[in-house]
């Protein structure tokens, strides 16, 4: 049994053990594919295939075949380069600053969230290196090396090459702090595994012993990894909204974009965690580890991101009131009621009128309704992202250069493609490695040995 607080709910439902932990975290690697496995890893590769076409014929022909055009120069691409980046957020937020604030919630989710994070920012890359044209003849000089011609070195004072840095080592920390959790549970599933299936999970598991030292090595580099880690929550999409907010373009010449972009990215982050791990907790059958504390909890920082995100929308319409720049005050008129009028008003009703629904335990208990509206918030923050690009740039100074954007099949080839690859990954993860970090759960058990201890006297 457990002993268990009267106020408030256990994290690991069912009265399970270590035991129990062990074997249902494990058959899910060690058994076969489960039908509805084999269905999402079909549709996923079929949505890969559909996009690979897309993406394939734009490496061919060159972006020309994207809607672009000489007013909108970003469109598409970026929208969705920062919506995968911001996707990528709640990994970090869960597995670093959770981690060093003890949050003991969050075992159950890190796990997933990391690997989430991984295959986003692989996602998100992908977006600037296509839009390069031909990347094989230039992607590396977007970083700093030693050549020849000059020397030819990059520009320092650049946002996009800050993205290159930040991108680049929020991918690298995330990756390492991911890999460096399985280690203990590669371990475990090393010790049960027989034949090919012990050689690469030993190898997997590197050398993991199990002894008291080891232990306290792997919990001092877990620190010290969230300690790192934690500046890139703030830093990284800080980073990613300078690529607009040191412009002077109306719309985007604001202060406000750090803080409103990094709110965005938890926001749109959680949902995206959210929407997978409901999936999966039902997947897999672990309802017992992924309960409804743990999505009440996440509902909650929804609620509070979302108020941030529309607090952020008010206020840059204050301030291009209060500018009285009047290029800067068209721009946002033209975004609620120009032609994109029904993308700004997506957004509104996504962001900020539908989070506020969790305030209601109905339906912020209810796994339906959570699921559907993790579902419209990252739809909603796609529409802002798009909403800040477009309707920005279509519109600029000069009346004879207004233009619309419309995306063509190759940019939604291309998003497609991004999707298959999330979710082939994501599967692939969830089928091969362990869904859930058990060495973390099994923490927050405390010995079934125990007598249960009655908390309001004290007597055993």
């Amino acid at each position: 049994m457990q002993v268990t607080s009267p106020v408030r709910e256990p994290l690991v439902t069912g009265g399970k053990t270590y035991k129990d932990i062990t074997h249902d975290v494990s058959r899910q690697v060690e058994g076969k594919p489960s039908v509805s496995w084999l269905i999402g890893m079909a549709v996923a590769l079929g949505v890969l295939l559909l996009g690979s076409i897309a993406l394939v014929a734009t490496l061919w022909e060159g972006i020309g075949m994207w809607g672009l055009n000489k007013t909108v120069g970003w469109a598409w691409d970026i929208t969705n380069f920062v919506w995968w980046v911001g996707i990528g957020h709640a990994g970090t937020l869960i597995s670093a600053v959770l981690l060093l604030f003890r949050q003991k919630w969050r075992t159950s989710i890190n796990r997933a969230a990391e690997a989430m994070t991984i295959f986003a920012v692989i996602c998100a890359a992908m977006f600037p290196v296509i839009h390069m044209g031909r990347p094989w003849l230039g992607a590396y000089w977007a970083l700093p090396l030693p050549n020849t011609f000059g020397s030819l070195w990059v520009n320092f004072n650049s946002p996009l090459l800050w993205d290159v840095f930040a991108i680049s080592t929020y991918f690298s920390v995330s990756l390492v702090f991911w890999y460096i959790g399985l280690i203990p549970d590669f371990a475990t599933i090393r010790d049960r595994a027989t034949g090919i299936r012990k050689s690469i999970y030993g190898a997997l598991s590197m050398g993991w012993d199990g002894a008291a030292k080891t232990w306290m090595r792997y919990e001092a580099v877990s620190l010290i990894l969230a300690g790192l880690a934690t500046p890139l929550v703030l830093s990284v999409h800080t980073i990613v909204s300078f690529d607009f907010a040191t412009s002077v373009i109306p719309g985007w010449h604001t202060t406000i974009f750090p803080p409103y972009f990094v709110a965005g990215a938890i926001f749109s982050g959680f949902a995206m965690v959210l929407t997978l791990m409901i999936i999966t907790r039902h997947v897999f059958g672990l309802k017992d580890y992924i309960t409804m504390g743990h999505i009440e909890l996440m509902n909650i920082v929804i609620i509070i991101t979302g108020s941030i995100v529309g607090i952020a929308y008010i206020t840059e319409f204050f301030i291009a009131w209060y500018s009285g720049v009047e290029a800067e005050q068209y721009a946002f008129v033209n975004r609620m009621f120009g032609p994109y009028w029904w993308a700004y008003w997506s957004m509104m009703t996504c962001n900020v009128i539908s989070p506020q629904l969790f305030w209601f335990k109905k339906i912020r208990t209810s796994i339906a309704a959570t699921f559907i509206l993790s579902i419209v918030v990252n739809i909603g923050m796609w529409f802002e992202r798009f909403v800040i690009i477009v309707t920005s740039l279509h519109r600029d100074f000069l009346p004879s250069s207004w233009v619309m954007f419309y995306p063509t099949l190759s940019d939604v080839g291309i998003y497609l493609f991004t999707f298959g690859l999330f979710s082939t990954l994501f599967l692939l993860f969830a089928k091969f490695f362990p869904v859930i970090n058990m060495a973390e759960v099994k923490s927050v058990l405390k010995s079934s040995s125990e007598p249960k201890v009655n908390n309001y006297n004290g007597k055993r």
